[in-house]
């Protein structure tokens, strides 16, 4: 899933008249980067949830004849579901076996989706996220196993712990994960919410790992 439903704030002006998702980077719309990402990895099925300027890109994608791949649309033109909200109104897409990677669109990145799925397989998480170890206000925290433990900003103080550890590994989160459908029927929260604070919420109970991102590319393009 490649999540493209944003409205692109901190871009503004730019987003004012064009999707964040077909905001063009090194020559290239953000969305396409997401695109050929996945398709590297041998990933044809996709599914793209959409809000701002919807009709934008889905003209793109007919345009450039989906890229190769095959295309659904998760239509969220009449309320904005944030991340969590998103893939959950996108659970009838997915197998209810096999794991599946949610990606944010305006990230750029050449993180190795494969060995990503090969330590997600090999650790049985509930969740994988790609994290680095990175500047940032936010973090992602960890023991020393990568196992999910809380969350914080730096900028506000807010702290989110789901389980106490003598040492925390603050990381910063690379906006991929590979996510178990087994998470569906845990999602409790209706409407609009964040993957973040239902992983912080899970970790309690379930496992939800750190997959270190060491790609040579990495770029936010939210702001």
């Amino acid at each position: 899933m490649i999540l493209a439903a944003g409205l692109g704030t901190r871009l503004r002006p730019v987003t004012n008249s064009i999707p964040k998702a077909l905001v063009v980077v090194d020559g290239k719309p953000l969305l396409q980067q997401a695109l050929e990402h996945v398709k590297r990895y041998g990933i044809r099925d996709v599914i793209i949830n959409v809000h701002h300027f919807p009709g934008q890109i889905i003209d793109f994608l007919i345009a450039h004849d989906y890229f190769g791949l095959e295309i659904i649309i998760s239509d969220e033109s009449n309320e904005l579901l944030e991340t969590g909200g998103g893939v959950r109104n996108a659970a009838w897409f997915f197998s209810e076996r096999e794991p599946f990677l949610v990606r944010n669109a305006d990230v750029i990145s050449d993180l190795d989706l494969s060995r990503m799925a090969r330590f997600h397989d090999a650790t049985h998480p509930l969740a994988t996220l790609a994290v680095r170890n990175r500047e940032t206000s936010r973090y992602f925290l960890f023991d020393e196993k990568s196992t999910l433990c809380g969350w914080e900003n730096r900028e506000t103080g807010e702290r989110q712990i789901s389980r106490e550890i003598d040492e925390e590994r603050p990381l910063a989160f690379s906006g991929i994960q590979i996510l178990q459908p087994d998470i569906f029927p845990l999602m409790t929260e209706t409407g609009k919410f964040s993957l973040k604070d239902l992983y912080v919420r899970l970790a309690s109970d379930h496992l939800i790992k750190g997959f270190m991102d060491t790609g040579s590319v990495w770029r936010d393009i939210g702001r």
